[in-house]
């Protein structure tokens, strides 16, 4: 299985963009994984917020291939505990070819992107900045590959 991470919008600050080029490096040891950004959208000043969505939207299922697991990083998506993810993690490197996750623009995703989404995870009730979830999220990700090969990373 392959995993990928869409992004809308690069990170900006250095700190979080070294953490997450360090546990993309690590995934990468475990299983393919690859990191694509969609360029942010130019004079959204001009576009209410549900056009900066459909925008964002449109982009994103561009990505998509037939076939793709894809996965919406949500406020109101399912919570896991990290055990509980690394189970799902190897439920769907069992069933599926590629796994995409998305993590929006700050208003969210377009409605076609949630009716193409086939499941929503939520990483917390909190509140989070865009940058921060990157960085949350592919820590998860790693964690969930060590859990899956019994390694000591996690501890519970």
């Amino acid at each position: 299985m392959k995993a990928i991470l869409i992004l809308v919008g690069k990170t900006t600050d250095r700190h979080f963009a070294a953490g997450i080029n360090d546990y993309t490096t690590r995934i990468a040891h475990y299983m393919p994984f690859s990191l694509q950004v969609i360029p942010e959208l130019k004079a959204t000043k001009n576009l209410s917020e549900e056009q900066q969505k459909q925008q964002e939207g449109e982009l994103i299922l561009k990505q998509l291939q037939a076939g793709d697991h894809l996965v919406l990083l949500d406020e109101h998506g399912k919570q896991f505990r990290s055990m509980e993810f690394a189970q799902w993690m190897e439920r769907k490197q069992a069933a599926v070819r590629r796994l995409v996750f998305v993590i929006g623009g700050p208003y969210g995703f377009s409605p076609a992107v949630y009716s193409r989404a086939d499941e929503q995870i939520s990483l917390s009730p909190m509140t989070f900045s865009h940058q921060m979830v990157r960085l949350v999220f592919t820590e998860q990700l790693y964690r969930a590959c060590t859990i899956i090969r019994g390694e000591p990373y996690h501890h519970e």
